[in-house]
């Protein structure tokens, strides 16, 4: 470093970074520093793992569900899933989703538009986006007086099962609680808000909000390659549950789902938490081949800036900051809820 000039140390991080970054969750422009880019990767990182993270696990569990399915074609279709994505390495599954699936999609010009306001095409999804005005601010206050309500409703039907053995829907009227008690604001304060549609001018859409085909890519080949995982995990833990406990359902004409519900999936899902662990913090790894695809995800920023001014073992210091600090948090986080759910024996 010291032959080619370049000075050690973290003091570049406050020298204007020149860098233009196409998505940001926060306020950037070239101007700013070149901290304030690499913090712009770091939040790209996390939306997109939290993203990913929730909706592999939904498809992992569905997956899973399907692969001990007595359903012939289910079944197969399920398997079929796990081992194609398994035994494909996720950057090809990335490239074939980026510039074969999505290449596909009409121009600008001439988009798909399914329905009002949204627009899709190879220039990304384009949504109405939703402007809030004077008293939108009592809805989201409603929203969640909502859930506070529904909390405190399941508590108290969970302690009169226990006492009467009267069990109500708790799940389905705490929905109805989360969903309606906002609309019923929403519509008494006169509907406080607006959306503003995307238009094409141009060459592209301005307006709304939009999808890009780099974020999409990446976001849908990390949840089908991580719910292939998952999957296997939630068939190994269903298989786990012992015989007896499904025959003495069936002996009590206990319906197929209230089986899955109530008897499998409760056991299946406690024994599944270790095996992914490893598996949220790998998809929070995988991330890095954004690069590939043109995301601006932490990495790619990062290789960016050592491109520009040749810091590459500070960023590279930082990357492995930054990935382990996630990793351990997940670690922790899961660590945590496999203490609460597992059952404790004398």
């Amino acid at each position: 470093m010291t032959a080619r000039g370049i000075d050690s140390g973290f003091k570049f991080l406050n020298s204007e970074a020149g860098l233009p970054i196409s998505d940001s969750l926060i306020e950037y422009s070239p101007a700013k520093s070149y901290g304030t880019a690499f913090l712009v990767g770091i939040l790209n990182t996390l939306f997109v793992s939290f993203i990913a993270i929730i909706f592999a696990t939904i498809l992992g569990v569905i997956v899973g569900v399907g692969r001990t399915s007595k359903n012939w074609v289910i079944s197969k279709v399920s398997a079929f899933f796990v081992e194609t994505l398994r035994n494909i390495p996720l950057l090809l599954t990335l490239l074939f989703i980026y510039t074969v699936a999505l290449g596909t999609l009409p121009r600008a010009k001439t988009p798909f538009n399914p329905i009002e306001g949204v627009f899709l095409s190879r220039r990304g999804l384009y949504l109405p986006d939703p402007i809030a005005h004077d008293g939108f601010g009592l809805v989201v206050a409603a929203f969640f007086a909502a859930i506070a309500i529904a909390y405190f409703f399941t508590k108290w039907a969970k302690k009169l099962q226990i006492r009467t053995g009267r069990a109500l829907p708790k799940t389905l009227i705490s929905l109805l609680v989360i969903i309606v008690l906002p609309l019923l604001v929403f519509f008494i304060l006169g509907k406080p808000m607006s959306l503003e549609y995307a238009e094409l001018k141009g060459f592209n859409f301005v307006g709304g909000i939009v999808l890009k085909p780099e974020f999409s890519a990446l976001l849908l080949g990390l949840i089908l390659y991580t719910a292939a995982y998952i999957g296997e995990n939630v068939r190994s833990g269903l298989q786990s549950v012992p015989a007896g406990q499904i025959e003495a359902a069936r002996a009590l004409r206990v319906p197929k789902s209230v089986i899955i519900r109530k008897v499998l999936l409760p056991q299946a899902l406690r024994v599944t938490i270790p095996a992914t662990t490893n598996d949220y913090t790998s998809l929070v790894k995988n991330s890095s081949l954004a690069v590939a695809i043109g995301y601006p995800d932490m990495v790619s920023i990062g290789g960016t800036i050592i491109g520009q001014n040749g810091q590459a073992i500070e960023i590279i210091a930082m990357w492995m900051a930054v990935y382990m600090t996630i990793n351990l948090i997940i670690s922790a986080l899961m660590n945590w809820l496999n203490s609460r759910v597992q059952i404790v024996e004398r």
